[in-house]
C-alpha cells in the first residue's frame, strides 16, 4: 500500500485546540464584522461609536448609515474629548484592500481608546447588501 502525501491543507497540522481558542478569543477582541455592526446600529442603541477613517469626498460618496467621518490623520486627543474615556470606537475603511482603519484603529489604540475594527470595511458592507447612505451627514439606518 502506497503512502500519500497530505494535502497542503493537512500538511501542517492544525493548532491544539486550546491554543486555537486563545487565538480567535483574541481576533474577536480586535474585530468585529458587518452584520454585527448592522445589528447593533439597527437596534438603535449601538454601544460603540462607528468611525468611517477615510476622507470626506469619500464618506460623501458612500458610507455606513450613522457613522462619523474622521479621517485617520485627523484623530486627536482634542476632537475625542466630547468621548467618554471608555467609549468603544469601531472603524473601518473602504475593505480589505485599504489599511485605514488598520491606521485609525492603531491611532486610536495611541490616543488610549478602546477600538475594534469592522473587517471587511464599506466593500464587505456592500457585500452583505447593507445600505449606504451619501452626504456629509451620518444618517441613519
Amino acid at each position: 500500500m502506497a503512502l500519500t502525501e497530505p494535502s497542503y491543507v493537512a500538511a501542517i497540522p492544525a493548532a491544539d485546540p486550546a491554543v486555537a481558542r486563545a487565538h480567535f478569543a483574541a481576533r474577536l477582541a480586535f474585530e468585529t464584522d458587518c452584520a454585527d455592526v448592522h445589528a447593533a446600529l439597527s437596534s438603535g442603541n449601538p454601544d460603540f461609536v462607528l468611525l468611517e477613517v477615510r476622507g470626506p469626498g469619500a464618506y460623501a460618496r458612500g458610507h455606513v448609515p450613522g457613522a462619523l467621518n474622521l479621517p485617520y490623520r485627523e484623530m486627536t486627543e482634542e476632537r475625542l474629548a466630547a468621548y467618554p474615556q471608555d467609549t468603544l470606537f469601531v472603524v473601518y475603511c473602504a475593505g480589505p484592500h485599504c489599511n485605514g482603519a488598520d491606521r485609525g484603529a492603531l491611532r486610536l489604540s495611541e490616543l488610549g481608546r478602546k477600538v475594534k475594527l469592522m473587517i471587511g470595511g464599506l466593500t464587505g458592507w456592500a457585500d452583505e447588501g447593507f445600505p449606504l447612505a451619501t452626504g456629509t451627514e451620518p444618517g441613519s439606518l
